[in-house]
């Protein structure tokens, strides 16, 4: 069974139909170290935070928990973000936005960026039990080298150690085989905790000084 990534909307880092949509939801990241890493790099409390495409992320709703004034901003090609220049402290991509490096997009960023103000782009890093079930994704390897396009670019990255929790073995199970067929089923019976595995890249970057 072929694993789809959403093209246009990241509330996931996959795209699932929606009932194991919510399954998934619901076991991403228990502990929120993703929103605390976001919290790290930015910060994000207290700050005015523009979050492309990623409207029902949980992600979203941790940030303005941590108490970012959150503004969403759909994604497009080429990228406009609806904000007036200098407005916005940090700019945050989930999965879907900034795949790569395009200058375009890094210039729209900076038009809206205060000065100081971050982009920080959360991807997959792989090299954990969810990438046994997607396959070969190049992309990601290449993203993370030194001579890659982030890093190359200005970027840092901090690798995230986080995992998928699911309430049993038995719920885990259920879950891989009905979202992910074969190799879902085949990942679920190797499983001695009811947990897999899960790295992702947080890419961030300042604005440059004008």
């Amino acid at each position: 069974m072929p694993l789809l990534y959403s093209g246009t909307v990241s509330d996931l880092p996959v795209s699932l139909p929606p009932e194991l949509a919510l399954r998934l939801a619901s076991a991403l990241d228990r502990e929120s170290k993703i929103v605390r890493g976001l919290e790290a790099l930015g910060p994000i409390a207290g700050r005015d935070v523009l979050l492309v495409d990623a409207e029902q992320s949980a992600i979203g709703a941790g940030l303005v928990t941590l108490g970012a004034r959150l503004v969403h901003a759909p994604l497009s090609k080429p990228l406009r973000l609806a904000a007036a220049e200098n407005s916005v402290d940090v700019v945050v991509g989930l999965w879907s936005a900034f795949r790569g490096i395009d200058p375009g997009e890094l210039t729209e960023v900076d038009r809206v960026l205060r000065p100081d103000g971050r982009l920080l782009v959360v991807h997959d890093y792989g090299r954990d039990d969810v990438s046994r079930l997607v396959g070969e994704r190049p992309e990601l390897g290449a993203w993370s080298r030194r001579n890659g396009p982030f890093l190359s670019s200005g970027f840092r990255v901090r690798v995230i150690h986080c995992w998928w929790d699911f309430d049993s073995l038995e719920a885990a199970a259920a879950f891989l085989g009905e979202a992910f067929g074969d190799p879902g089923s085949e990942l679920g019976a190797t499983l001695k905790r009811p947990r897999l595995s899960y790295k992702v890249a947080i890419y961030h970057r300042s604005r440059p000084a004008a």
